[in-house]
């Protein structure tokens, strides 16, 4: 245990636990800025922590205080291990420790502290945060061909993207290819100003949001003049073949059938490919068969080919999206 429990467990009526951490260097990291870290975890648990010295002292409801010690400690332990904590990694290790039945989730906090899943890019390290990230990213560095289905803000393009960003940088791959259909959620692109690398850059901005985390902003803008980094609409794709490239194709449920047929089937030599969608945000109009559930159908059992599926639980933005998330789905399991 990286900490001593100076009072007794939560359970027996104490109104507090005190926990006393080693290293106080590390302790003020885990608090954080102005004890941001620690605000956080108040705020998620209804939990009060005190901080005296190298000590922080839990007060609250016993369960509160139970899951707030779980939580701190899987937190130190990333510390102890070298790792960083940022406000998203607060999010995950409360995530990640509460079970259906609000108990700890088989495994999954010690995977968290461990991390030993991780992403090498030129100005960050990313590591998965659930079980479900960590398998989607030990499926992109082994498969040629993976998907990953599931909701908005669980790292589905993110991820993706930092292993195209880390297999150019090691030289696996000579460029990377970005993709996702321009289809209209409610705005025609013809009423939109500018050619149309005006009119498409928008549908594009979240790609080049993630490489922009991943290098500095000069590079990723030479490497676009160069060729090295495209970012193109899937229609371009049509005619290609796309060898010693990292592609990924975002969005994915946009696609029709013919378009996914003929993005899969320009992998060329060298190349790993990424599908990444949320069957739950097709903007297709109606009568038109998402690309994206044939593909589950008819290649779910072939060979070299990955599927890794992500629910609410993996979501790594605002707490609140899961949360609006788990609405939806209920309300859609209501009236189906």
């Amino acid at each position: 245990m990286p900490h001593e429990v100076l009072s007794p467990p939560a359970e027996h009526d104490v109104p507090e636990i005190v926990l006393e951490y080693p290293d106080n260097r590390l302790l003020v990291e885990l608090c954080g800025e102005f004890d941001r870290n620690l605000s956080q975890v108040e705020h998620a648990l209804q939990l009060q922590i005190i901080r005296r010295g190298n000590q922080l002292v839990l007060m609250g409801e016993p369960h509160a205080r139970l899951r707030g010690m779980e939580v701190l400690d899987t937190l130190y332990l990333r510390l102890e291990k070298g790792q960083h904590i940022e406000p998203g990694d607060i999010d995950g290790a409360l995530r990640l420790g509460q079970g259906s039945a609000g108990e700890t989730g088989d495994g999954q906090m010690e995977m968290f502290a461990a991390s030993d899943v991780e992403i090498e890019t030129r100005k960050k390290t990313v590591r998965p945060r659930t079980e479900a990230q960590k398998a989607y990213v030990k499926a992109l560095f082994r498969h040629e061909l993976a998907f990953g289905i599931g909701p908005a803000g669980t790292g589905k393009t993110y991820l993706a993207v930092a292993a195209g960003v880390n297999m150019m940088i090691t030289g696996q791959v000579d460029k990377m290819i970005l993709s996702r259909p321009a289809v209209e959620a409610g705005e025609r692109l013809g009423f939109l100003p500018g050619d149309m690398k005006d009119k498409v850059d928008p549908y594009m901005q979240p790609l080049y949001d993630a490489l922009n985390d991943f290098f500095p902003a000069k590079q990723v803008q030479k490497m676009l003049e160069e060729k090295k980094i495209e970012i193109a609409p899937l229609a371009f794709m049509r005619g290609r073949t796309l060898s010693n490239a990292f592609v990924v194709l975002d969005e994915a449920q946009n696609a029709t059938t013919m378009q996914m047929k003929m993005f899969l089937t320009r992998l060329g030599e060298g190349s790993r490919m990424v599908i990444t969608g949320d069957r739950s945000q097709v903007d297709l109009p109606r009568g038109v068969t998402s690309g994206l559930r044939e593909a589950e159908t008819l290649l779910g059992k072939v060979q070299g080919i990955s599927f890794n599926y992500f629910t609410s639980k993996d979501v790594v933005r605002h707490p609140l999206v899961a949360r609006i998330i788990e609405a939806y789905d209920a309300a859609d399991e209501r009236s189906g």
